[in-house]
C-alpha cells in the first residue's frame, strides 16, 4: 500500500512540474497562421494529385477492357 501511495505522490509531483513549465511558456507549441495556410495548401495539392491519378488509372483501365 505504501508503494502505491509513493508512486502516486511522485506522479502528482511530476504532473505539477509539467503544468508549471507549460504555464511559464504559453506560446510553446502554438501554430502560426502561415504554417496553417501552408499545411492546408499542401493537403489541397495532395488531394488534387490523388484525384488526377485516380482519373488517369480509371480511364486507362477502361481502354484496356
Amino acid at each position: 500500500m505504501t508503494s502505491i501511495l509513493t508512486l502516486l505522490t511522485i506522479v502528482g509531483a511530476q504532473l505539477r512540474d509539467r503544468l508549471r513549465d507549460l504555464r511559464d511558456e504559453p506560446e510553446r507549441g502554438s501554430l502560426s497562421v502561415e504554417q496553417v495556410i501552408i499545411t492546408v495548401a499542401l493537403i489541397g495539392i495532395a488531394v488534387a494529385l490523388v484525384a488526377v491519378i485516380a482519373n488517369a488509372v480509371t480511364s486507362r483501365s477502361a481502354q484496356i477492357q
